[in-house]
């Protein structure tokens, strides 16, 4: 079992930055690939980025070269670095982490923080 709580939202004007934070607690948090999802209104849920535990990582169309993902194992957290904000950015952000096993593939959720971009 991995519970998740993520920080770090908040309001930021157009261009700005923000840190989001997700910390994990369970075992084995190096094992998950971790991912950040966001679900705008009347929108549906969709990936922004995902780091695998060898540390590869994969960005949404949208947000290439303006966020960035990164894992601290020691710290069981994962972080999402968000620079140039744009409006468009405004969602809820959740955090996800994944692993499939032999026998079954185990997924886990945040509770979501929203990131409001706006001037």
């Amino acid at each position: 079992q991995v519970q998740l709580v993520e920080s770090g939202g908040g309001l930021v004007q157009p261009g700005g930055s923000l840190r989001l934070s997700c910390a994990a607690s369970g075992t084995r948090f190096s094992m998950y690939a971790m991912g950040w999802y966001r679900q705008a209104p009347g929108k549906q849920r969709e990936l922004v980025a995902i780091i695998t535990s060898g540390g590869s990582t994969n960005y949404a169309d949208s947000v290439k070269g303006r966020f960035t993902i990164s894992r601290d194992n020691a710290k069981n957290t994962v972080y999402l670095q968000m620079n140039i904000l744009k409006p468009e950015d405004t969602a809820v952000y959740f955090c996800n982490a994944d692993y499939i096993g032999s026998v079954r593939r185990y997924t886990y959720w945040g509770q979501g923080t929203q990131v409001t971009v706006s001037s």
